[in-house]
């Protein structure tokens, strides 16, 4: 179990790291799903990005590891309209992607997936 806990780990890292720099690779994608009611999307981009990749590194360390976690969890609950206002706006591009009803839902779906994937991590 605790291979399988270390490889999973290395692949949540990397996730957090990529999702966090595709923010600034391709932040027209994300200007467009963060919610019309909020100010400033770039500047939220911009934090969300920063946010993520620093999390990521931060689930390296045992000591900061379950701060992050726990902060992940927290990001991901505040993403969650993000995730609603796409089944919505569905279908929309992002990029080369199309968001298309089925895939928001998924999306969606996969957040409760992702909460309990890093609160394996709030423990030592």
């Amino acid at each position: 179990m605790h291979l399988i806990k270390n490889i999973s780990l290395v692949i949540l890292v990397i996730g957090y790291m990529l999702a966090g720099i595709n923010h600034f690779i391709n932040p027209t994608s994300y200007y467009r799903i963060i919610p019309h009611y909020l100010p400033y999307p770039v500047a939220i981009n911009i934090v969300a990005g920063a946010a993520e990749i620093l999390l990521g590194l931060l689930l390296i360390p045992t000591q900061t590891r379950p701060m992050a976690a726990y902060t992940i969890i927290l990001m991901l609950i505040a993403f969650l309209p993000v995730h609603i206002s796409m089944i919505s706006d569905a279908p929309l591009r992002l990029g080369k992607l199309t968001v298309t009803p089925l895939l928001a839902w998924i999306r969606l779906a996969l957040q409760p997936v992702l909460i309990a994937w890093a609160w394996w991590y709030t423990k030592s």
